[in-house]
Order: C-alpha cells, then structure tokens, then sequence
C-alpha cells in the first residue's frame, strides 16, 4: 500500500507542474515586463522543484524497493501459512480417518466378539443334538477333531444302507415275478411229467415196433445190404414210373384221337343226313327240269350234256367268276360299311373343290404357324439366354446386397449423417466402463440392485433387482434413498475413470443423505472414506446431523438476519466473513 500511495503522490506532482505550466501557457500577460519577471522566477524555482522532483524520484523508488522487498516476505509467509494451513486440513483428514477406522475396528471387535459368542453357542448346541442323533449308530463320545473321521465312517455306513435298501427294492420288485415263475415252473413239471410217462409207454410200443420191423427185415432181406436194396428198388420204381407216364400220355393221346373222331363221325353224320335230305330235294328239282326240258329220263339227260372236258372247263370258270362274284360283293360290302361308317362321322358335307381349297388355306395356315413355331422358339431360345444372365445378374445381386448387408449393419450401428450414432456407439463404450466401475462401488453399499444399460436407449440406465427375482427395473422407479445410492455409485465410478486429459481427484455431494437409514448412511459413508484414503477430495453438502459426528472437517453455514449469512471452517479467508445470502 505504501508503494501505491508513493506512486500516486509523484504522478500528482507532475500532474501539478503540468498544469501550472498549462496555465501560463493559456492565461498569459498583458506586459512584457511582466512576462520577463514570470520567466526569471520559473527559471530560479526550476532547478529547485527539479531537484526537490529528482529526491521525490529517489525517495520514491527506495520505498518501491522496500515495498518490494515487503511484498516478497508476504508472499513467502502466504505461501509459508498455505502449507501450514494444508498440513493442517491433511492432518485433520488423517485425525478424521483414524479416529473413523477406530470407531469401524471397535464396531467390528463388538460385533465378531458377538457373533462368536452366538457361533460358540450355536456350536455347541449343534453338537450336542448331533451327539444324541450319532447315539442312536453306536457313537457315545464325539470330538471336534475326529468329525472327518466320524463323517466318513457314516457316509459309508449310508452308502452301504442305501445300496441294501435299493437290493431290498429290486429284490421285493422282482418277488412276484419269481414266484410266479416258480409256480409256471412247477405246473410246467407236472405236465412234464404226464408227457414223460406219455411218451415213456409211446417208446416202449416204437421199441416193440421196432423189434418187429427188425424181424420183418431179416425175414425179407436176410442179409442182403439195405442201400443196395434200396437202390436197385428205387431204379426199378423210377422205371415204372417212367412207363406209367409212357402209357398215361400214350393213352390221354388215344383219348383225345377217339374224341376227335368221334366228333368227326357225329360231323360226318350229321352232314350225311343234310346232305340227304338236300338230296332228295335236288333230285325231286332235277326230275322237275328234266320234265321241264323235254327230257325223259336221266340217260336222256346225260346224252344231251357237254362233254366232260368242256363241263369241267366251264365249271371251273364258272367257279372263277363265283369267286370274283364274292370278292367284288365283300369289296362292295365292305365299301359300304366304310362309307356308312364315314358318312356316320358326317366329317364335312362340303364338295371336293371346297375342301381342296380349304386344304390348301389350311396349308397356308400350318407354313403361317411353323414359321410363328420358329420364331417362337427362337424367342425362347433368347429367353433362356436372357434367363441365363439374369440368374447371373442375381448372383451378382445377391452377392452385392450380402456386402451391402455388411455396411447396412454397420451403418445401423454407427452410421449417421451428423455422426451421432458413432458418438452414441462411443459413448456407450466409455459409459459402460463406468456403469462397471458404478457397479463395483454399488455392490459395497447393496446387494440388491444391478446397473445395466437400456436396450432401446443405449445411454439410459436399469437396475436388476434381485429381491425380486431379477426384475428388470427403470432408475426412474426408485425410491429417493435407492436413487440416492445409484447416483453416488455412479459418481464413485466416474471417479475412478481417467484419461490422458481428465483426471477426478474431487468429489463433491448435494444433499441427499438424509432419505438414507442409519444402515445405508454407515455404509456410504465408509464407501467416501475410503475414497479419502484413495488421495481423493471428498465434499458433502447436508442438513444431517449424523454426519457433523462423522466428518470433523467442516465448513458451516450459519443464517443471519438481513439475509445474510456467516461461513465459518477451515481454509475460509477470515474467522467471520459474512457473505450474501
């Protein structure tokens, strides 16, 4: 400040003789006397006043060297308090997490000597319930270091039990079954039986049998060889055979010779009675033409006749022309037939000139067609060409749209104009790592919820409850404290992301733990501290008063009338600084 104001008084000054040199200039004399006196008294007082501006000067800057001087022993005593005042803050974090960690030791020592003491219990009673159960297989005494041997010696006393029980139950699932079979046994002997003593007295007649049969052969044969025998008698039977069948052809052949000429002689006779009746009347006809011609007999007749040659002559061509007769009548009856036949098809009704010229139109039309027919066909050979390249084109399509699919799928994942799904995708990646690092931090305060990422909205979050079968629940559901707890957990995670740029060394928390219990308070506040541990700067900002008696570091807030307000703490500039509101 004395620097300032030394600073200020020599600016003023030269301010002053400026201005006294301005008003000469302007003001003026009306004489020149006067002029000249103004100007000997300024050039007396110059040197004066520039002697007494040069030890103001000189004055001015010892008290800039001493300000200086002052200014370098402030910074070092600022810099001096800071350390002083930061030793103070870490020693005031290492006094709060040591007398945290002894209260948390303390908790622990009371609640293991507890549950020890629940467990001795538990233990013992355990063990003496397992005492009277082991009592009833033998067991009187049990020690804790023999249990391995007791369990094992058990187990194998059930394995042997269960093995007896399932041959128990095979052994009882199979009794009917035996004794069925024993009792089907025991009827299967019976009847046995009868048939042995059956078959006993069937043997005893084939063995009498047999003995006569033996008898019988000697009295036959005699000693003569069976097989030749039976041999020479099987050659001889085979010839019989032979002959019989000689004979049974030779006479089913007579059978049907006399047959056939039996129906030979009934054709014959039955002929020889037409012919005789037809006899009779061509000889009754005969006599009549005789008459009729004038001729008395048949010698008469015969006399009158052709002579043989010439009638034989004349037979046979009189045959010839009966032949042709009958050859044209079935020519002319077959004709008829075929022209009823087409007549009856009634094909046309049109004359020949008609269809000639309809034949020849028709012909005209078939050259028409064929030519159509060629054309056609060459269209179709075309056709299967252009089919051939298009199957190909396909191919090639199909090939392009499965690398089309490829940039589809990716462009689905990360494409966009603005670039905004690639941002999301990128994001979702560093958000995952934090929903990681949040579920890390969560899984210390609750066992009960899960952070994952929203299918439809990648950057939106779900929890997992696990109290409710692994319900897949949206963050918006929650209650103020579970909200509370998700947001924390998220901002732990976040803390312990770094980058080359970014680094989280602070943390600072609004409100929020008063919707926590006294269980979800503890074990947040345990999660902070070891952040604290970590190196990290923890702020909470709360009305709760638990945490006054858990945070000893604490900068408070107390209202005043006026609206105004009074900080007071650690690392504040005075001890009661009054702020706005």
């Amino acid at each position: 400040k004395q620097k300032k104001e030394i600073a200020e008084k020599i600016v003023t000054e030269e301010a002053q003789i400026h201005e006294g040199a301005v008003i000469l200039s302007i003001d003026g004399f009306d004489k020149e006397g006067e002029k000249v006196l103004v100007l000997e008294l300024l050039a007396k007082a110059l040197p004066r006043l520039q002697q007494e501006n040069d030890d103001n000067l000189e004055h001015a800057s010892k008290a800039i060297q001493a300000a200086e001087g002052v200014e370098k022993e402030i910074a070092t005593m600022r810099e001096a308090m800071d350390k002083a005042r930061e030793a103070v803050v870490q020693l005031e974090r290492e006094t709060q997490t040591a007398s945290h960690k002894k209260e948390s030791a303390e908790l622990a020592v009371d609640r293991a000597n507890k549950e020890v003491a629940v467990l001795a219990a538990t233990v013992q009673k355990s063990q003496d319930e397992l005492l009277r159960e082991l009592s009833k297989y033998g067991i009187k005494h049990l020690a804790l270091d023999a249990l391995d041997n007791v369990l094992s010696e058990l187990t194998t006393r059930r394995e042997q039990w269960l093995s007896q029980q399932e041959n128990k139950t095979e052994i009882e699932k199979q009794l009917p079954s035996l004794v069925f079979q024993v009792q089907h046994q025991a009827e299967q002997i019976t009847q046995f039986e009868g048939e042995l003593k059956k078959h006993q007295g069937e043997l005893d007649a084939l063995i009498r049998e047999r003995d006569d049969l033996a008898r019988s052969r000697q009295t036959l044969f005699g000693d003569k060889s069976p097989d030749d025998e039976e041999s020479r008698l099987s050659s001889v039977i085979d010839q019989c055979d032979k002959h019989l069948d000689d004979s049974r052809q030779r006479l089913n052949s007579a059978t049907q010779d006399l047959d056939k000429l039996k129906n030979s002689i009934e054709t014959i006779e039955k002929t020889m009675l037409t012919r005789a009746d037809k006899l009779k009347t061509e000889e009754a006809a005969f006599q009549a033409r005789l008459s009729l011609f004038g001729f008395s007999n048949e010698v008469d007749y015969q006399a009158a006749c052709l002579p043989e040659d010439e009638r034989n002559s004349l037979m046979q061509q009189a045959q010839q022309l009966d032949a042709e007769q009958a050859a044209l009548d079935a020519r002319y009856q077959d004709k008829t037939t075929l022209l009823k036949t087409e007549q009856q098809k009634q094909v046309t009704d049109q004359p020949r000139e008609l269809l000639a010229q309809a034949l020849e139109t028709l012909a005209n039309s078939l050259k028409e067609l064929q030519q159509m027919l060629g054309g056609i066909q060459q269209k179709l050979k075309d056709n299967n060409d252009l089919r051939c390249k298009q199957q190909e084109r396909a191919k090639a399509i199909d090939a392009q749209k499965r690398e089309s699919s490829r940039w589809d799928t990716l462009h689905e994942l990360i494409g966009s104009a603005d670039g905004k799904k690639y941002r999301n995708f990128a994001q979702g990646l560093t958000f995952e790592m934090m929903v990681g690092h949040a579920n890390r931090q969560l899984q210390k305060m609750t066992d009960r919820y899960l952070l994952i990422r929203d299918d439809r909205q990648p950057l939106e979050l779900n929890v997992v409850d696990s109290y409710q079968a692994g319900e897949i629940r949206s963050t918006k559901n929650l209650s103020g404290g579970e909200s509370f707890i998700v947001s924390l957990s998220l901002a732990l995670g976040l803390s312990h992301m770094a980058s080359k740029n970014v680094r989280v060394d602070s943390l600072f928390l609004d409100e929020g733990f008063g919707t926590l219990d006294e269980d979800a308070l503890d074990t947040a506040l345990e999660t902070l501290a070891g952040l604290q541990e970590d190196g990290k700067l923890i702020g909470v900002i709360s009305h709760v008063s638990t945490l006054k008696e858990r945070i000893s570091a604490q900068i408070q807030v107390s209202p005043h009338t006026g609206g105004r307000s009074v900080i007071s703490g650690p690392g504040c500039g005075k001890p009661d600084q009054e702020l706005e509101g």
